[in-house]
Formats: C-alpha cells, sequence, structure tokens
C-alpha cells in the first residue's frame, strides 16, 4: 500500500491534518486524548485492502491540527466531525472512537442518526465515575482553602496551592494538557448516559478487561444503555485494546460491518 499523504483541510475555520487511506465504504476513526489520528493508522492499513476508506484525522488541539478557538465541550467536538462530512461531502459513515473519541462519536450518532449508519467504540469513554468519599472531603477542603484565601486576597498562595494540588491528585491528562486544560475539564464533566439511549446505529463496543481508564463496568453500561449494542472484552487488554488485539479487533469491524443484519 502506497503510504497515505497528510492533507491540510480548513475545516470551520482551523486548519485540519487529514489523512483518507483506501477505497469503498467510508470509515471515519476518531482518536483518543493525548494521541493523534496515527493511533488509528494501524488499524486503517488493515481494513483499506478489505473494501474500506478510513478517514484518519488530528481532531482539533491534537497532532498538527489548529487548537479550538475557545474552550469546547464534546457537542462543540462533534460539531466540527459534522462539519467534517459535510467538507468531504461524505453524507453517511461508520464512526469508530477510542477513548475521547468514542465521547464525540456518542454525541454525533445521537444527534445526528443520519449520518451514522454503524459504529464500533473502543474503550470509549463518557461515562463518569463516581468519587470515592476520601475524593469527595478532599476536593470539599481543597475548595475551601482557595475561598479563604481569595477571601484575604492571597492570590500567590492560592496558586502555590493549586499547583501542588494538581500535582498531588491530577490526572496526567489534565497536568499535560497545556492550553487544552479547561477544555479537558469541560469534556470529562460532560456524563452522556442521556445521549447513549438515543443512538440507533447498531454498535459494537470492544474493551480491554484490564482497562484502568475506561473500566470495563463502563463498557458494560453503555452496553445496556445503547439500544442496538453488543459487548466484546478482549482478556487480559487494557485501554488500547484495538491495538493490543489488532487483528482480532479488524476481523471484528469486517464482518459487522458487512453483515447486512
Amino acid at each position: 500500500m502506497s503510504e497515505a499523504k497528510t492533507e491540510m483541510r480548513s475545516i470551520g475555520g482551523l486548519r485540519i491534518a487529514t489523512q483518507v487511506i483506501g477505497e469503498g465504504q467510508p470509515v471515519v476513526a476518531l482518536h483518543g486524548w493525548a494521541v493523534t489520528m496515527q493511533n488509528w493508522r494501524p488499524v486503517a492499513e488493515r481494513l483499506a485492502p478489505l473494501g474500506y476508506q478510513v478517514h484518519l484525522l488530528d481532531l482539533p488541539g491534537f497532532g498538527q491540527s489548529d487548537g479550538p478557538p475557545q474552550v469546547w465541550d464534546v457537542e462543540a467536538y462533534s460539531r466540527f466531525v459534522v462539519a467534517y462530512l459535510d467538507d468531504t461531502h461524505l453524507d453517511r459513515v461508520v464512526v469508530l472512537g477510542h477513548s475521547f473519541g468514542g465521547r464525540i462519536a456518542l454525541v454525533l450518532a445521537a444527534q445526528h442518526p443520519e449520518r451514522v449508519s454503524k459504529m464500533v467504540l473502543a474503550d470509549s469513554a463518557g461515562l463518569r465515575t463516581p468519587l470515592s468519599a476520601r475524593q469527595q472531603a478532599r476536593n470539599v477542603m481543597a475548595r475551601a482553602a482557595r475561598n479563604g484565601l481569595d477571601l484575604v486576597g492571597l492570590k500567590t498562595l492560592r496558586a502555590r496551592l493549586q499547583d501542588r494540588y494538581n500535582q498531588l491528585y491530577a490526572s496526567e491528562d489534565y497536568l499535560n494538557a497545556g492550553p487544552l486544560r479547561e477544555t479537558f475539564l469541560r469534556v470529562i464533566e460532560q456524563d452522556l448516559s442521556d445521549f447513549a439511549t438515543r443512538i440507533q446505529a447498531p454498535t459494537v463496543l470492544i474493551w480491554g478487561s484490564q482497562d484502568k481508564d475506561t473500566p470495563l463496568w463502563q463498557g458494560r453500561r453503555l452496553e445496556q444503555l445503547i439500544p442496538d449494542a453488543g459487548l466484546i472484552v478482549f482478556e487480559g487488554a487494557g485501554h488500547f485494546a484495538h491495538l493490543e488485539r489488532l487483528g482480532d479487533f479488524v476481523r471484528i469491524v469486517d464482518h459487522f460491518l458487512k453483515n447486512k443484519g
């Protein structure tokens, strides 16, 4: 297969890096947080010879693409994907989503059912993990300390304490998000359960049994929420189950997409 070239497209006023691999049924692959379209490249290279045209894109703020012009939520990213479909004249597509890309896919399929024929979500994010009692107490105390320092005007000390708190308790994704920090917080605050219940597209959920980022209970819950969904568990795999079990993943996707039932 010839090397796919990266093309810079203007989508919604943003310069976006894209690649299109193969010819045939259109598939749009949405990557996770803190990675790029290259995360889907091994899947695309195996799907293309089977009769699929796989669209890869660096989502705004990742890879070579421009960042969002303001703080975005998941619905803003979904609108961006619709703009990409319009720009590339793709009427109805299969959507693959991993982790954060799964969040976008959930909203896209719920709000634009006419654009999504089928969907495959790998270790998708989208459900909020309940805080433990210890985490809730820690957050309350930290908030009280910040508010107290604000009242007495100790802004420098407040900032130092906030930075220390972040270093101790914030996720690696948040710490490394840079200009996307506020977008990251907006995204993870959203629980997409209601969107999941509105999805009409047949959906396959693929999960690693040892996923620590989006634990297996979330896959089981999405299987319950999405009206036409089935869950496949890759035993021993982690958060990148679609790459850890690449051959199995591609075979499942190909069978699912070619099955007319």
